[in-house]
């Protein structure tokens, strides 16, 4: 039974428990037998079963050699061969794949492939009369059909082709084997290529002749063409204990049965068939239940009373039916051998105070209480300390609010607490420091305040994972002298919007075997230990200490294979950046104090790097070619930092690069030319620079270009065709204070999208086009909000900055050109527009009456043009200055009466 240890699932458990008592059962008679007879007889397997397993070993794949032990004439010695004593007749076939399950799962797909048996299996097998138990379990046999066959191995009573990778229809010559009591089909495998398999059956009519069945697992296999009759054909199986059709695609659950046949049924797993109806009454009548599943089921409705009926029931869940509403009932307290109760990801509404009383006055077992992601709210009771054997609490994504009531101290067998996402506003109990079994306290995002002490710490010898945040807004403290040491050492730790500074505390100091490390605006206004760094542990994954004012230099060099994510920024750290070697996927370093250049080996020190950012520092010198090897680079965020020199022209491999903010600094020379093999690139920022020469031609490759900011350079030349031709998700296109010329493109209006157009402070000349008033985004309004959260993923800071490019959504910014002509009538038809800046241009003619229509206006300027004749009526827009420097302009707001009808000017 070695087989039998590292598997934690309910279904290994069942396998192994079965085989256990199974094996017990067959071998104890031969056995006794065999002691009772000559100690020096030997019986040796027969010749014809020996020649079976050989031929049956020749067609199978054995690329670990799992079978090397099948060689000499004695088969009852051969590994995973089991004969009876007396007769030499092989009675068992344990051919189970022994590789080590790590949480139910394979660790190393590679090793796990390399330990299976595959290829065919051999009809030599009906050689072995009297084999009662075949286990093919945990290899991978690629797809192959399980063998018709099998139904004339008549002394079966255990068969096991689960996790192999069979496929096709399941034999109905199964049903011949009327001695059977273990048949598991569970079709769900490791294989690199299980998507494309499926085992399935037409119907299960078969069953009928299993009448000996205790166990029944079809998990995975796909039942959609059997109907609402399956329930009918497991209902003829009268001594079925174990019963699983996890995953299995039933077409409906009956609401009633004429009888009910199966009554020793003891475990029902009938989850993941999206029944889409109540839970069924005949449910209620199998009272031997004491493990029930039916997550994700869809089930409507409320929870019925009538599971008080099930006095057996261990385990229970109902959990992922998303519609399960109603309020908690009273009932579960009833059930005194639940161990586990999972109702999570349902609707369930209301307080729980009924819930927990129902559990009051009475022994009870539970051990695990899953009500996260429901709609429940109020108050936490003073009954949830009824629960005193509970290990498992979790309450996540819920409304409940107030404090965490004392009696929870009640809870000493407690390991695991989630109160996340809940609205928590009350305090933590000083009882909270009773908890001295527990491992892991989850409770982000509320909104707690109050203070913890050493006192709520002391006894939490077990703790590992401890994570708390609250509201920036709230006041909550961690009242612990400097010096204080824990008797704990977390693996995880998470602190947000807390006091826990202004020092950095010897029990932060302390914790030197932690995975994950995120204390976010806690405070600190100190500097790191600089051997605190090289204390935590090698196989940390994430350290972030964003949004404190932490001081000082970090060290040159750490080495952090597993590292993942590291977030410094805003902070006070010093010095030049450091030359860390990690996998890292995202550095955060922007809006500290950082200077000299950027490493020249940047790209070798963390090539998974995806996305980088460095803004807001005092960075110097030129960005390094290396950059360029970084092929994993999403986004490149540099902004307001001294960087000098040309950007490099190197950008061929990044297919993934999509997001680029070079912005204020001293970049000269021109925008490169390899960004044309960015296919990916969306955001691209390099205003405020001393860019020269033209926006180049090759980035009409980049068909997914959302926004383009290249204001405040020297770039010359016209308003490339392509901008209008190729990019129909166009945001944003700022080109403000540059030397470009020419005629603003009529093409420009086939930008259905686009939402911020800024060409002012250019030599841009000719007429505004007529069909700027096409623009659909500023007539109707499109959403934007996913182009704006592009440009905040890549901009990643300071929200002023942010801000200022978001406050210009909806607006057209054409001042400070040559603009001549007349300001469209068209331009009424922008009924989004918010911003319309036409200032410092040689416009004429009359102001369009049109522009009183644009109700969400909101800014308008039309000052220092040749415009003239009297000005609409614009209640909005009272103030002289938006049409001063137009000497023929009259009436109001400027001071100039218009003459008399008569007047030219009219």
């Amino acid at each position: 039974m070695a087989a039998c240890t590292g598997f934690s699932s309910d279904h290994f458990k069942s396998i192994c428990t079965f085989l256990i008592l199974f094996s017990l059962s067959s071998y104890l008679g031969s056995t006794i037998k065999h002691c009772l007879a000559d100690a020096n007889v030997e019986v040796l397997c027969l010749d014809a079963e020996r020649e079976g397993l050989l031929a049956f070993k020749e067609s199978l794949t054995d690329p670990s050699g799992r079978l090397s032990s099948w060689v000499g004439q004695d088969c009852c010695k051969w590994n995973g061969v089991y004969c009876n004593n007396q007769s030499g007749h092989v009675t068992q076939l344990n051919l189970r794949n022994p590789y080590q399950l790590i949480n139910g799962g394979v660790g190393d797909s590679t090793a796990y492939k390399g330990s299976c048996l595959g290829g065919k299996i051999n009809p030599s097998l009906l050689h072995l009369k009297y084999l009662d138990t075949l286990d093919l379990s945990l290899n991978d046999f690629e797809g192959a059909e399980i063998p018709e066959y099998f139904g004339q191995l008549k002394n079966l009573r255990y068969l096991n082709l689960s996790f192999s990778s069979f496929s096709g229809e399941i034999p109905p010559q199964l049903g011949s084997l009327s001695s059977l009591q273990y048949l598991d089909l569970y079709a769900d495998s490791f294989s690199s290529n299980s998507g494309s398999l499926a085992l399935h059956a037409q119907n299960l009519n078969w069953l009928s002749g299993l009448s000996s069945l205790k166990l029944l697992n079809l998990g995975f296999v796909k039942l959609d063409h059997v109907g609402a009759d399956w329930l009918q054909a497991v209902n003829m199986l009268p001594s079925l204990v174990e019963l699983r059709l996890h995953y299995c695609q039933l077409q409906g659950i009956p609401l009633s049965l004429p009888f009910i046949n199966f009554t020793s049924i003891s475990v029902l797993d009938l989850s993941e068939n999206s029944f889409n109806s109540a839970i069924p009454p005949w449910l209620f009548s199998l009272t031997s239940l004491t493990k029930l599943y039916l997550r994700w089921n869809f089930f409507t409705g409320h929870i019925p009373n009538e599971f008080a009926n099930l006095k057996l029931l261990e385990v229970l869940d109902l959990s992922n039916n998303l519609d399960l509403g109603g309020q908690l009932p009273k009932l579960f307290g009833i059930l005194r051998r639940l161990k586990s109760l999972d109702l999570s990801a349902n609707n369930l509404n209301g307080e729980v105070h009924e819930f927990f009383d129902g559990f009051s006055g009475r022994p009870n077992n539970l051990e695990y209480l899953d009500l996260s992601s429901n709609s429940l709210e109020g108050e936490l009771p003073k009954s949830l300390g009824n629960l005193k054997n509970l290990q498992y609490l979790r309450l996540s994504g819920n409304s409940f609010w107030g404090s965490i009531p004392s009696s929870i101290g009640n809870l000493s067998s407690l390991r695991k607490l989630d109160l996340s996402y809940n609205g928590m506003n009350g305090t933590i109990p000083e009882s909270f420091g009773k908890l001295s079994e527990l491992v892991d306290a989850n409770l982000l995002q509320n909104s707690w305040e109050g203070i913890l002490q050493e006192s709520q710490f002391m006894n939490l010898k077990r703790l590992e994972s401890f994570r708390l945040t609250t509201e920036p807004t709230k006041k909550f403290v961690f009242n612990v002298s400097y010096n204080w040491v824990p008797p704990f050492r977390l693996k995880s730790i998470q602190i947000e919007n807390c006091q826990v500074g202004p020092s950095f505390p010897v029990w932060l100091q302390v914790q030197t075997e932690l995975t994950s490390v995120i204390l976010r605006n806690v405070g600190i206004s100190d500097t790191i230990p600089g051997d605190w760094f090289s204390k935590l542990s090698s196989e940390i994954t994430y350290l972030i200490l964003s949004n404190n004012q932490i001081k000082g230099k970090l060290p040159r060099q750490m080495n952090s294979p597993n590292l993942r994510s590291i977030d410094l920024s805003s902070n006070h750290f010093e010095g030049t950046l450091p030359l860390w070697s990690t996998n890292a996927d995202e550095l955060f370093l922007q809006d500290n104090r950082f200077s000299g250049p950027l490493p020249e080996n940047i790209g070798s020190l963390m090539p998974r790097l995806q996305r980088l950012y460095l803004s807001w520092n005092q960075l110097s010198g030129r960005i390094p070619s290396s950059v360029c090897n970084l092929e994993d680079l999403q986004i490149l965020s540099i902004r307001s930092n001294k960087l000098s020199g040309e950007f490099p022209n190197c950008w061929y491999h990044s297919q993934m690069f999509w997001g680029i903010d070079i912005s204020n600094n001293s970049l000269t020379g021109s925008i490169p030319s390899s960004f044309g093999s960015l296919r990916s690139l969306s955001v691209l920022l390099l205003s405020n620079n001393n860019l020269s020469g033209g926006i180049p031609y090759s980035l009409q490759n980049c068909t997914g270009l959302t926004s383009i900011d290249l204001g405040g350079n020297q770039l010359s030349g016209s308003l490339p065709l392509w901008i209008s031709e190729n990019l129909s998700s166009f945001f944003m296109l700022r080109l403000r204070s540059n030397l470009l010329s020419g005629d603003i493109p009529q093409r420009l209006c086939n930008l259905q999208n686009l939402h911020i157009i800024d060409l002012s402070h250019n030599n841009f000349s000719g007429a505004i086009p007529r069909c700027i008033g096409n623009l659909s985004a500023l007539v109707y309004g499109n959403n934007s909000e996913v182009f704006q959260q592009l440009i905040w993923r890549v901009v990643k800071g300071r929200n002023p900055e942010y801000s200022n490019i978001i406050a210009d959504v909806n607006s057209i910014d054409l001042s400070w050109n040559n603009l001549t002509g007349q300001i469209p009538d068209e331009i009424g038809n922008l009924s989004a527009l918010h911003i319309l800046n036409l200032s410092h241009n040689q416009l004429s003619g009359a102001i369009p009456q049109s522009l009183s229509s644009l109700a969400s206006l909101s800014k308008l300027n039309l000052s220092f043009n040749n415009l003239a004749g009297k000005i609409p009526s614009l209640p909005n827009f009272n103030d002289p200055s938006i049409y001063e420097g137009n000497p023929l302009l009259c009436g109001a707001p400027l001071p100039t009466k218009c003459p008399g009808k008569h007047s030219p000017l009219h």
